[in-house]
């Protein structure tokens, strides 16, 4: 190819050179734990439940939820970029706001949030996507973000007429990335011949992103593969992580894909929140929305398109670690988040105690998610955020950044 990769090192393997960002995003604040909003931009957000309560994802309550989180303190928000629904009942994401243009507006209404973009890689060309990130920056002022998505879904890629390769989806989400990230970092025009992207001629954006040398990037990756991308392309890795013994073993492999390219990288994971004022009262809206009330058809058609396991390196099955402390304890699966989200079921104490063990674990964050988050997340800010910070999880509110 006739550019070269700007994170290439001298021995030639991809993204020896840390990313050292000079920018005042939030995702990298002072609070050991980071906290950010998943999924709002989809209607039932992350409960793939039949209850009536379940979030609706209206753009009015989109915005004031968002000016609440924006206030209190939370570092981000990531919003799904979704296609077509998950089918079922509910038919959650069925109903969902594409992420670029939610990402300028929520950007315009903010102070302090830190508001990422979801980005599916086979449908938007790098260019594109250098633009509209920084797009978002300047509307920011430098807290835009990106989360990176090479595509699993084929039904939702019909949509569109594209098919996704699954043996070179992540060699060609790395070249995208490659390419965005010298566009923002700014430079001459450069011209592009490589694998996946063939003609590209006089490659430059202006205006260049407002964080320097861009704005930091998120992916999600169980498989061996998708941690491979994550160790070369992001600063930030989503694992499903279910139950806390996981973890240990999650990270000490991210860590040897990391040490392959010399870098390091933080580590979250999602949760779906049911807080209440009492355990017991948590416990029972939650087996009501979750299970009383669950989606099956729903889950069914996202486990089956997701697929139950992953090849690992050595083409041995690796089980996706879709079932949490309640379905183990009932046999029954639950609605409360989609499988492999973390639940946090309890009195604020009880989520406060959780995700401080959480913390102990090496995870550097998690976004949360609840069946209707307008109603909910004043609760949580005024109860748990300020147990989080007693706890020194997080710093007090407004000295954080």
């Amino acid at each position: 190819m006739s550019a070269t990769n700007p994170l290439a090192a001298a021995d030639g393997k991809m993204g020896a050179v840390s990313y050292t960002p000079r920018m005042t995003n939030p995702l990298f604040n002072a609070n050991r734990f980071k906290l950010g909003i998943f999924s709002a931009n989809c209607d039932g957000g992350l409960t793939m439940s039949l209850a009536p309560e379940r979030w609706q994802a209206n753009w009015d309550d989109i915005v004031a939820m968002t000016k609440i989180a924006d206030e209190s303190g939370l570092e981000f928000i990531l919003p799904v970029a979704k296609w077509r629904g998950y089918q079922g009942k509910a038919n959650i994401y069925g109903k969902s706001f594409e992420t670029l243009t939610h990402g300028a507006a929520l950007g315009a209404i903010t102070k302090q949030i830190a508001i990422f973009s979801t980005v599916h890689v086979p449908l938007v060309t790098p260019a594109f996507g250098a633009k509209a990130i920084a797009t978002i920056d300047h509307v920011t002022h430098g807290r835009a973000g990106l989360n990176i998505v090479c595509g699993w879904n084929q039904a939702e890629f019909d949509l569109h007429g594209v098919h996704i390769e699954p043996d070179t989806r992540y060699d060609h989400g790395l070249e995208w990335f490659q390419i965005w990230s010298r566009m923002l970092e700014g430079g001459p025009e450069f011209d592009w011949d490589g694998q996946f992207f063939k003609g590209l001629r006089n490659l430059h954006t202006s205006p260049v992103s407002v964080q320097r040398p861009r704005p930091p990037v998120m992916s999600a990756g169980f498989s061996p593969r998708g941690r491979d991308f994550a160790a070369r392309a992001a600063d930030v890795l989503f694992l499903n992580v279910t139950e806390l013994d996981q973890v240990p073993a999650l990270l000490a492999d991210v860590a040897q894909h990391m040490a392959r390219y010399h870098r390091s990288i933080r580590v979250f994971t999602m949760g779906h929140v049911v807080c209440r004022p009492t355990r017991q009262q948590a416990e029972e809206f939650f087996h009501y929305f979750a299970e009383e009330m669950a989606d099956e058809e729903g889950q069914a058609y996202y486990r089956r398109n997701r697929g139950a396991t992953v090849q690992g390196d050595g083409g041995a099955a690796i089980a996706r670690p879709f079932e949490n402390r309640f379905t183990r304890a009932t046999g029954r699966r639950y609605a409360g988040g989609y499988p492999g989200a973390y639940p946090f079921v309890g009195s604020p104490d009880d989520v406060a105690a959780e995700m401080a063990r959480m913390s102990a674990t090496g995870l550097a964050g998690c976004t949360v998610a609840f069946v209707d988050y307008l109603k909910e997340i004043p609760f949580f800010v005024d109860e748990v955020l300020p147990r989080l910070e007693r706890l020194g999880l997080r710093e007090p509110r407004g000295s954080s950044v």
